[in-house]
């Protein structure tokens, strides 16, 4: 073989050398259908399968009439126990406070005293805020001042200020269509106020 020969056999298989070389990597970068590819997987009832996640999808339904007025009578009570919640709870505390106390004071006049000096720190903290409050808003919060305290509203009335005052505001309250006599019952009538209670003393880290 000739000297030019072999330069030319050479020159081929450099070339040969430097394509294999290029398709080896490409086909480390881009496996081809004959390579194995590493997939995820898991087992399942023994086998092992290939597997992949797929993105979340959310799927909204239109709601009908119900599910709509529903919703609005929903959302109306929660927002009612979101403003009000904060004035249960501080009256509930005041409230069992001054029950705390009247414990130690059997004498009657004093108990009337006590019972007058705390109504006006009652008065001068709730009277404004309370104004503002709606009819539904207001038979909100009475349900939550007896889940607060564990007594209505009115058996409050009539324990601080006697059994006409508790009538007279009795029937303030029914001519506004609501009741002093609420009570709280957490696991029935009321199921729907607790869960949004608990929602909203988690929020503000109340446990």
């Amino acid at each position: 073989m000739t000297g030019r020969r072999r330069s030319y056999y050479l020159l081929i298989i450099s070339v040969l050398c430097w394509a294999l070389s290029g398709s080896v990597a490409q086909s480390q970068t881009h496996p081809g259908i004959s390579d194995t590819i590493v997939v995820p997987a898991i087992i399942y009832k023994g086998d092992t399968l290939s597997y992949r996640e797929m993105q979340e999808v959310y799927i909204y339904l239109e709601l009908s009439a119900a599910g709509r007025r529903a919703h609005r009578e929903w959302t109306r009570l929660r927002n009612a126990v979101y403003v009000t919640y904060p004035y249960a709870k501080k009256a509930g505390a005041v409230f069992n406070d001054i029950n705390a106390h009247l414990v130690n004071i059997p004498n009657k006049e004093k108990r009337k005293a006590y019972v007058k000096s705390r109504e006006k720190d009652l008065r001068n903290e709730f009277t404004q805020p309370l104004t503002n409050l709606s009819v539904y808003q207001g038979k909100v919060l009475m349900k939550l001042i007896a889940r607060e305290t564990g007594n209505t509203c009115y058996e409050i009335i009539h324990d601080y200020k006697g059994s006409f005052s508790a009538g007279f505001w009795q029937s303030v309250a029914w001519i506004f269509g609501s009741s002093l006599k609420q009570t709280y019952n957490a696991r029935a009538d009321d199921a729907q106020i607790e869960d949004i209670v608990i929602e909203v003393r988690r929020m503000y880290g109340l446990y």
